[in-house]
């Protein structure tokens, strides 16, 4: 499957089985993250993964958008090891762990895996009950699994904007 259409077909899967991913899968779905491109490559991404049942149930009390995934990843970035924008306002550190989450959402939707972005919950929370490091910030989570039979795209997946309405030459 050619870029663009991986890309078309990917969606947030919103409902999953219970059937755990393999673990070749996982781990092509790590190593897509590894080779993301980061600012200098300081490659500053901290990712866990969560499939244990108590790991799942703090998943589960943090946000209500696991959907019954098997596989949480837990993206985030090492805030002490960024690289400062000129300007001295911004750093690298949550474009870099996008970056690295969307190769692993894609790498997922190429492996057969479904995948959906969670970024609705409070991340001071999530890093106190997941005992993450004082100086890692989490960027979002990513549920892994298969779509279960009600699980497909929503009805407004495909509606996007002509590239007239989001781009603009200059």
């Amino acid at each position: 499957m050619n870029f663009l259409d991986l890309a078309r077909s990917r969606y947030s899967c919103k409902n999953y089985r219970s059937d755990q991913i393999r673990q070749d899968q996982l781990q092509g779905i790590l190593e897509a993250g590894r080779l993301a491109p980061t600012a200098k490559n300081l490659q500053e991404q901290r990712i866990y993964v969560v499939q244990s049942q108590a790991g799942l149930e703090k998943i589960d009390s943090l946000t209500p958008c696991r959907y019954g995934a098997p596989t949480v990843l837990v993206i985030a970035y090492d805030k002490t090891n960024t690289f400062t924008y000129p300007g001295q306002v911004m750093d690298s550190g949550v474009e870099d762990a996008t970056i690295v989450a969307t190769h692993m959402m894609l790498a997922a939707k190429s492996l057969g895996v479904d995948s959906c972005w969670i970024n609705f919950f409070d991340p001071a929370k999530a890093k106190e009950l997941l005992d993450l490091a004082e100086n890692e910030e989490i960027v979002c989570f990513l549920d892994l699994g298969f779509a279960d039979q009600d699980g497909g795209p929503k009805e407004n997946h495909n509606k996007r904007k002509a590239l007239e309405e989001t781009v603009s030459y200059l």
